[in-house]
């Protein structure tokens, strides 16, 4: 494991988020009863992607949060913390999913950890660039990006497969998991609140996808761009101010 796993996003309107994403994204959205909350589970077609819940009462900000699979939480918490990041929730398990906790690296970014409980008939994986799946991570980093790097890669084993010099903005480190490119990683903006993980969501046509968020009450903050490989992306908020990408193979 060692890679992004599932995405979750913690939000004010659960039933407006809903119903914005699946317009947006395509995604289809089931109730999923084992939390002892209520959650809904967001997918890709047959393949469960994510999840979508109201914000905790325990001031806990809005946004869209990442989990990292691992073979032990409780032992990768303790390895964050001594490495400089914090342990936010102390590892717990959530019935019939399996042990999680939630952390944040030494630049402030926040993350979960999730060790799955096994599973009978493990679905396969999508291919990549499936719409609706999660097609790139991108991190600003509190630290900045080198520092934030040496944490992930001593932690999970990343590496780095290019440096892009973006001027005054420093590096932009693009990263691979497992040999496969899986984001980048930048210095913090110093217009941008809070180190944070960002993830950009793939569709089939960027411009598309843009009358779509803006006639279901987004607003698009950047973009359409295209980036080096071709790709395009935007940038923009839900109906809920609440930050969220995409990224396609054409416009």
């Amino acid at each position: 494991m060692d890679s992004f796993i599932w995405y979750e996003l913690m939000t004010p309107d659960v039933d407006g988020a809903k119903a914005f994403y699946a317009a947006v994204t395509g995604w289809t959205m089931s109730a999923f009863e084992g939390s002892g909350m209520p959650y809904t589970i967001v997918s890709a077609g047959t393949h469960g992607i994510g999840g979508i819940m109201a914000l905790p009462a325990d001031d806990a900000p809005p946004g869209w949060f990442g989990y990292i699979g691992v073979g032990d939480t409780d032992a990768m918490a303790r390895r964050i913390a001594g490495a400089g990041g914090r342990v936010l929730r102390e590892p717990d398990d959530i019935p019939s999913v399996g042990r999680f906790a939630v952390v944040a690296d030494p630049g402030g970014a926040a993350f979960m950890l999730l060790t799955p409980l096994p599973r009978d008939n493990e679905p396969s994986k999508p291919d990549p660039g499936t719409p609706g799946t999660v097609g790139w991570h991108e991190l600003y980093a509190g630290n900045g990006e080198a520092a934030a790097f040496a944490f992930y890669s001593n932690l999970f084993g990343w590496t780095t497969v290019e440096e892009m010099d973006m001027g005054e903005m420093g590096k932009y480190r693009i990263f691979a998991i497992d040999g496969a490119q899986a984001g980048g990683m930048m210095d913090k903006p110093p217009q941008v609140p809070a180190s944070a993980w960002g993830f950009y969501i793939n569709v089939d046509g960027i411009d598309a996808a843009i009358e779509r968020i803006t006639a279901n009450g987004g607003k698009v903050s950047m973009g359409p761009h295209e980036v080096p490989g071709g790709s395009w992306i935007v940038q923009a908020t839900d109906p809920q101010g609440i930050y969220f990408a995409l990224v396609s193979t054409h416009r």
